[in-house]
């Protein structure tokens, strides 16, 4: 069984993704943390939004130890930021679509693979069994991040989490390569009054049939 979800930041995808994982006994990938992994490692480098370019990403994605597990670090809105503007780079898409790829043709669980992303079911997962496109109310997804940062011990004001989920959401849905769709064939889930409880109940039924 493979399963696509995509979705916007802050809508409750990887929620969704990690809990239909384990509700099947399938192995998880969380797409947006290989992203974020080049975003912390571009800070790192003392890199940002305003002189990095495709072929310093590219050689910190090839650079990339994807053995070791990210930690918190890559948990904050100005990883996030910078992850959105290497995930636009071609050339850094291109190197993480066969990691992606490979992940489900060699998945660590026999019964299959749940990838959780921005453009699985378009482009990494075409003909994923399920596809599911997570979103919410803008509004609602900067009050999460908000809530979710001050959990964390950051200091953020709601206004700059809101205009900065701004900027990301209009890159990532208008980018030339990839952008943030719902397919077709998608299941489109809108979590804006839902928890997370009855988001899953809603993709369980529907992959039930």
């Amino acid at each position: 069984m493979i399963i696509a979800v995509d979705g916007s930041a802050a809508s409750g995808k990887g929620t969704l993704a990690k809990r239909l994982a384990a509700y099947f006994d399938l192995a998880h990938l969380d797409t947006g943390a290989l992203y974020r992994m080049v975003g912390l490692a571009a800070l790192e480098q003392g890199l940002d939004d305003k002189n990095i370019n495709e072929l310093q990403a590219v050689a910190i994605t090839s650079a990339l130890d994807l053995s070791v597990t990210p930690d918190d670090r890559i948990r904050n809105d100005t990883v996030a930021e910078m992850a959105s503007i290497v995930a636009a780079m071609p050339p850094v898409r291109a190197c993480l679509l066969d990691l992606q790829r490979h992940f489900v043709a060699h998945p660590t669980a026999a019964g299959g693979a749940v990838l959780d992303g921005r453009d699985i079911g378009s482009v990494v997962l075409p003909d994923a069994d399920y596809k599911f496109f997570v979103d919410a109310d803008i509004d609602v997804r900067a009050e999460r991040r908000t809530k979710e940062l001050h959990d964390n011990g950051q200091s953020v004001m709601f206004r700059h989490v809101l205009e900065d989920m701004k900027a990301r959401d209009q890159r990532d849905r208008n980018r030339d390569i990839a952008p943030l769709v719902a397919t077709s064939d998608a299941i489109v889930i809108d979590t804006s009054d839902k928890d997370a409880d009855m988001v899953l109940a809603l993709a369980l039924a529907h992959i039930a049939g």
